[in-house]
């Protein structure tokens, strides 16, 4: 068989149903290929919708275990594993079914096979069927990723997919990595009743962010009973005669030993690109291993875009659908608006939440640009207080001379949340003064960003 369309889609999650519904709707004649055992793609069925799930359930089982703060007597208060998983299942499913239905809808031609360029313009299914396209969009996700560290492959080490299905809680886990995935997963293993161990390489957790909030984060896990070893190397992993691991690493000038039932490999993610034959078609990829493609997400060949986590730089869901529509539009020959770095919002679900809007720190030094900031605490924050939630603070950074938002903080509770508020100011170049003439309601915790936005306004005045 052979077949032509005006967009073709190689992937059928978040970012690629993104550029279908997108291609559809600006008329084009619109195919999407996907041949994985199921249809949903990453976030759906092994990231985002069962990781929160769990961890929200592991939040409440906190907070009930710590009810005497609130003055309550809850005194069973354990995780049932089968019941978790059953609700995290039927959450998914949920999900997963609309998906479904939105794919296999009249708008698309659906092909449930895997797709290889043979081509600058054309792919060849597993079924022999080829289809030819004026434009394609690569959406393909990520895949767990296998580091070079000794004695890694010679273990039975879980991933992330592994975790989120696990129908019993293992009496003790070591956590490999600190990044976002291993510190959330890290805190709800501990949680739920596993004996945490967790040895990241780098000198603090979280090493995207800043160490004042990472610090806030790290001494939470620390409270709830997890071990932490930070700036370390791993010498070897080997595996143990009655079953899980023994990790020999350097902690400073230690050379230390732990052993654990159970072995979670939390060192990243790597861009699904293999086997889709893109040296055929004239893709390069970058030195990440990442689909190189410019602004518009177009890759080196013309005809030929890339979206989500195989493209990259971030990780994260309502990234890849800007960009894919950003790339459908454009290979259209529509209005496409580049996906804006300076409004980029990122979260962590730890408790307590991390979350960034804008421009980091970091990011306005290194850049040159002039700006005041300004913190508050959530210790000294009414609504907060009494919802026994102090640990943590929120940041603006506002703009020199005229006061525009130009990046926020916030490491705390609800901070997935409360974020919200600086970051729909972001696109429009509100400033601190904007932001005072709202109404911020009491007691609430999204007032707490009233004090940083008045301090700020105040050094700008002076």
């Amino acid at each position: 068989m052979h077949q032509s369309f005006d967009f073709i889609v190689i992937g059928g999650g978040s970012a690629g149903y993104a550029g279908a519904r997108t291609a559809h709707d600006a008329g084009a004649r619109v195919a999407v290929v996907d041949g994985a055992a199921e249809l949903g793609g990453l976030c759906i069925l092994r990231g985002c919708m069962p990781s929160k799930t769990l961890i929200y359930s592991a939040e409440v089982l906190h907070l009930a275990q710590h009810g005497t703060a609130f003055g309550l007597d809850i005194p069973h208060a354990r995780a049932n594993p089968a019941a978790l998983q059953e609700r995290k299942r039927r959450m998914v499913a949920e999900f997963a079914s609309c998906r479904v239905e939105q794919l296999q809808s009249k708008r698309f031609h659906l092909f449930r096979q895997q797709a290889r360029f043979t081509g600058p313009r054309e792919v060849t299914l597993t079924d022999g069927t080829i289809l030819t396209g004026k434009h394609f969009l690569v959406a393909t996700g990520s895949v767990i990723a296998h580091p070079p560290v000794p004695g890694l492959d010679k273990v039975k080490a879980l991933t992330s997919d592994d975790v989120l299905n696990l129908d019993h809680i293992p009496k003790s886990v070591i956590v490999l990595g600190g990044g976002v995935v291993a510190c959330e997963l890290a805190q709800y293993l501990q949680r739920v009743g596993s004996q945490v161990t967790l040895i990241q390489r780098s000198p603090h957790l979280l090493k995207e962010n800043s160490p004042e909030a990472a610090l806030v984060v790290e001494k939470a896990l620390r409270d709830d009973g997890m071990h932490i070893f930070t700036k370390t190397h791993i010498e070897k992993i080997s595996p143990l005669s009655k079953g899980g691991a023994q990790v020999t690493f350097t902690h400073g000038e230690r050379r230390l030993t732990r052993r654990a039932t159970v072995l979670f490999n939390a060192l990243g993610r790597k861009p699904a690109t293999q086997n889709l034959g893109l040296e055929l078609a004239g893709v390069k990829l970058n030195d990440s291993g990442h689909i190189q493609a410019n602004k518009f997400l177009r890759t080196t060949n013309p005809a030929i875009y890339a979206a989500g986590d195989c493209t990259g730089p971030h990780e994260i869901v309502h990234v890849a659908i800007l960009q894919a529509e950003t790339a459908a539009r454009h290979a259209l020959g529509k209005k496409a608006s580049p996906v804006n770095e300076a409004h980029l919002v990122k979260i962590i679900f730890t408790d307590p939440q991390l979350a960034t809007a804008g421009f980091t720190e970091k990011q306005l030094r290194d850049r040159g640009i002039p700006y005041v900031a300004a913190s508050y605490p959530f210790d000294d924050h009414g609504k907060s207080i009494l919802m026994e939630a102090r640990r943590g603070y929120v940041k603006i950074f506002a703009r020199k001379p005229d006061g525009r938002l130009l990046g926020a903080e916030c490491v705390g509770r609800d901070a997935s949340e409360l974020i919200h508020a600086p970051a729909v100011a972001l696109p429009l170049n509100a400033t601190v003064h904007d932001l005072l003439r709202a109404h911020w309601y009491h007691p609430t915790l999204s007032e707490i960003w009233t004090y940083p936005l008045e301090e700020c306004a105040a050094s700008l005045a002076g």
